[in-house]
């Protein structure tokens, strides 16, 4: 961002890649979307909630209440009539914006300063006749708040050594958290997606990790 935050990180190999979005906030390091190669994606409104979420089924489009207003199936899993994709378009912030016109046609955008950077994160699944998608490992509830308050902690104890090693202030506000602990904040978050559990725990896990 204009402000030295980072905007955009992209994580993986050539095979199997996530971006992800951050907030522009000097303090946090709140996810504002992410994006994954395998199908599966999450945007998330300013205040944490969920916004959008796609998998390699299908979508659904939420509003600020949690109330559903749009949901969708990819034409290529389908069989049966289904009701179009109209193009969505949603702005993260004044910066970010985020084009969804298919499966295979899914567009960040990122401008700032006079420049652009553009980022396909669609893709294609392809799946035959009568096979079925492997289902997602799930844990426990208690599992994944242990696993919300361990990355928390461990970013409290990175912020503490920031604070020992700038005593002022004004340098370890401006420091990102490692990379392994955004990974595994990012993780943290595809495993809620996944798991069979209520949308207040949800949010709570979320709010966890993104503090």
């Amino acid at each position: 961002y204009p402000s030295g935050n980072v905007a955009i990180i992209m994580t993986g190999d050539k095979d199997q890649h996530s971006l992800i979005v951050q907030e522009d906030e000097l303090r946090t390091t709140k996810i504002r979307a992410l994006f994954q190669s395998d199908g599966r994606s999450t945007c998330y409104y300013r205040n944490g909630d969920e916004w959008i979420n796609m998998s390699t089924q299908g979508g659904q489009y939420l509003d600020q209440a949690g109330n559903r207003v749009r949901r969708w199936m990819w034409p290529n899993l389908s069989p049966e009539p289904h009701v179009p994709l109209s193009p969505i378009f949603i702005s993260l912030n004044r910066h970010v914006g985020v084009r969804i016109l298919a499966q295979d046609k899914i567009f960040v955008s990122f401008l700032a300063m006079g420049q652009q950077a553009k980022f396909n994160m669609g893709t294609r699944v392809q799946v035959s006749a009568g096979s079925q998608l492997p289902p997602a490992a799930q844990l426990g509830e208690d599992e994944l708040l242990l696993l919300a308050f361990r990355v928390r902690i461990l970013q409290l104890f990175d912020r503490m050594r920031g604070c020992l090693n700038f005593p002022s202030g004004e340098q370890w506000n401006k420091m990102q958290p490692p990379m392994y602990l955004i990974n595994q904040a990012v993780k943290i978050l595809e495993l809620c997606m996944a798991a069979d559990i209520s949308d207040e725990l949800r949010s709570s896990i979320k709010a966890i990790v993104n503090a």
